[in-house]
């Protein structure tokens, strides 16, 4: 017996790579406290926690919690985790990103990750990475590459 090509091709992977998409948003902190946690020597250490609204094709609220590093020239790095609850692409549900931000001379610069095996409702399934950048304070422009499992 012979293998109809059309079911397997020699050379090609039998699974094919997802396909992304490419959601943008605008990312506006609604309330924010911190706290610093460690002030014996510089740097600082501070536990940050923030409400942020989201518009466009992602839409809805987050809830952050950081960890920030402020260096005496008010440069900063941060570790994140944040939960979104809304809509992505019109799919209702939750997710959680994970995030590695930098703030220098007023401006934040981050990178976050869909946490696998995070996503609830019609966003069960998700995965993707991006981020965003903007002026500390004012709003960020984001960015999530995304697909489904």
């Amino acid at each position: 017996m012979s293998e109809n090509k059309s079911d397997l091709e020699f050379g090609k992977s039998q699974t094919a790579p997802a396909k992304r998409t490419r959601a943008a948003a605008k990312i506006v902190v609604r309330s924010s406290e911190a706290k610093p946690f460690d002030e014996s020597a510089s740097p600082i250490l501070t536990d940050l926690r923030l409400n942020e609204t989201f518009t466009g094709d992602i839409t809805g609220n987050s809830t952050v919690r950081a960890l920030q590093v402020q260096r005496d020239d008010r440069s900063a790095s941060m570790v994140s985790i944040q939960r979104v609850i809304g809509t992505l692409a019109g799919r209702r549900g939750t997710f959680v990103l994970k995030g590695s931000e930098v703030i220098e001379n007023g401006k934040i610069k981050a990178t976050w990750f869909v946490v696998p095996r995070s996503g609830t409702g019609e966003l069960s399934g998700l995965r993707g990475e991006g981020g965003f950048e903007g002026d500390f304070g004012k709003g960020s422009d984001g960015t999530l590459d995304y697909w489904f499992e």
